[in-house]
Formats: C-alpha cells, structure tokens, sequence
C-alpha cells in the first residue's frame, strides 16, 4: 500500500515514525512551509519534516491546498506531486490545512485522519486542550475517514484513554500520539484487506475544540480553584497560565486546591509547599512558578529568591504579558 502523509507537529511525526517503521511505502509527506522559532527567530522545519529528511522521503510544502486560493501556484505543484506519488491512501495528523475536495477523492482509499478526542466530542482545532480544561475524566483517539466537513467524517477506528488527574496537555499528548501512531497502522492493515468499517459519528454530544488564544491563559481569580487548576494543565506546555503580581508577569505552571476564601487574587499565606491565592470558590496553593526569563522551579526554590507575603494581591484579567 502506498502511503502519502500530510501533518506537521510533534504528534503527527510519531505517525510517520510507525508507519515508516510498518514497511509503509511512503511516496510524498506533506507538511507545513518553515516558520520562524527560538530567540533568533531563525526558520526552523516542523517535526514532520525532519523526520521525512531523515528518512530519505520527497516533502512538499504548499501554503495553501486550494486551486483557485490565495496561493494556486502551491497548490499546483502539490497537485502534481501527489499525482505522481499515485497513493492508494492519504494518512493526516495535525497537518493545519484544508483538504478541498480533489485532495480527499485522490487517493483510491481516500484520506484518513488521526484525530485526538472521542468524536463527536472536541471536533475542531484544540481537543487535548480542551478536554483536559473541561475537566473530562477520559478522551482517546478516533481514526476518521475525513470529508469536507470539520471532523464531521465516519468513525473508522476507537480508542479510549483515561485522563489522569494530573496530567498536562504534554503528558496526555504524548500518550494520545504514540495511541494514534499504533491505531493508524492498525486501521491501514485492515484496509488492505477490505476489513475495514466506517460508522457515522452520533448526530449528539457535538462539542468544538477552538485554537487556543495566548490571552486565554491570563489567570482570573475571581474562577473556582477546582476550574484555574485544570486550566493551569490545560495550557501547560503551551502557553503557560499567567498572572501578574507587582507588576511582575509570572507564569503559574502548577497548582493544588487548598483550605482558604478572601478576596479572588490575595495571597493568604505562604507556605513551604508554596503561596495560597485565594479564588472566586477556595483556595489554590501555587506549586511550580517562573518569573520573566527565569526557570520553571518548584514554589520553594522559586520563594527562595523572590520572597512572598501574605497580603499581595494578584491581578485580575486582562493585559497579556510582556516578554513572556
């Protein structure tokens, strides 16, 4: 079977690494154009694309899939790569792009996609995230068959996956990718031999998963401790909860609920373990701190040398940080 691929992160590269592995024939990667990344701002390839270099595989890397889009000479030449690479099926993950319609009738199987949630739960852009801030107690990976609806395509493939009550958008994802890299082999072995099912997604329980804005993450006090402590996981890695105190924008990686009420923002007291702020309901006790161009250091190294009193106030919402 031949195997084009189309992703770009982290998540889509365990994929290509299982399916390279597998003995896939993998034709033509796609992946998104370099972006600028690190301090230099230097263009750096996403994940997908060094993983396919090292490999020794053609990448492509159009701006836009659509012909009669912003960028049609992109889209032509990708068009004549995956021509040539005459797939018998497209795997995506992550990729960023739409798939107009000649991209999804190409492949004589279609296009298969690896999506990070339960569908119909958490369609959409951010379900790690999102499932993980909604406080859900499992999520999972769903092989779809992709139309050209949002996550909208026939269930090929389910798996479930607890979310433990500590995990971070970066452990769940972790797991979740290295589940979908396993799932998407097993779904094209099937498909080679005609034993592959599709069924359609519940017409029910339709939620939508949006891109994650870097203001969202600015803490607001005045939310129950139960809610900012999942939040705080939720944008861990990326882009980090945040408040500012004294004017000083930290980032507030971690947090357990604590014993305490008073006015959202105030520090009630300061503890080994770390400050306890107090929350629209309870109390939450900062565990994991960093300060503008620091280390992200556990609350007692962090206190060391920045000291905390009982008294100061943590700001409410809105202004996002500076260079942070």
């Amino acid at each position: 079977m031949r195997v084009a691929f189309a992703g770009t992160p982290e998540f889509a590269r365990a994929a290509l690494q299982r399916l390279v592995a597998a003995d896939f024939e993998v034709p033509l990667v796609l992946t998104q154009p370099d972006r600028p990344a690190g301090r230099g701002m230097k263009l750096t390839p996403s994940p997908v694309k060094q993983c396919a270099l090292e490999r020794g595989l053609v990448v492509v890397q159009p701006r836009s899939l659509r012909l009669d889009g912003k960028y049609p000479e992109d889209a032509s030449e990708a068009r004549a790569a995956l021509e040539a690479a005459r797939p018998d099926v497209m795997v995506v993950a992550a990729y960023g792009l739409i798939l107009p319609r000649w991209v999804l009738d190409l492949p004589r199987l279609g296009c298969l996609n690896i999506h990070a949630s339960l569908l119909p739960r958490w369609r959409g852009a951010a379900p790690i995230h999102r499932a993980i801030e909604a406080g859900d107690a499992v999520t999972g990976i769903t092989i779809m068959q992709m139309d050209e609806g949002l996550d909208t395509g026939d269930m090929l493939l389910v798996e479930r996956e607890p979310i433990r009550p500590d995990d971070t958008t970066g452990s769940l994802h972790d797991r979740l990718a290295a589940l979908g890299a396993r799932l998407i082999v097993e779904a094209l072995e099937l498909a080679a031999c005609g034993g592959l099912s599709r069924t359609p997604q519940p017409a029910g329980g339709v939620t939508y998963a949006h891109k994650i804005d870097k203001a969202e993450a600015a803490i607001d006090w005045r939310q129950p401790a139960t809610v900012i402590e999942r939040r705080m996981r939720a944008f861990d890695p990326f882009p980090g909860a945040w408040s500012v105190l004294a004017g000083v924008p930290l980032k507030c990686w971690r947090g357990v609920p604590a014993g305490g009420s008073g006015e959202p923002g105030r520090v009630l007291r300061v503890e080994a373990q770390g400050p306890v702020v107090a929350c629209g309901e309870g109390a939450l006790q900062l565990t994991e701190l960093q300060k503008p161009g620091g280390r992200r250091l556990a609350a007692a190294e962090f206190l060391a040398g920045h000291p905390l009193e009982a008294g100061a106030v943590f700001e409410l919402p809105p202004a996002e940080p500076p260079g942070t």
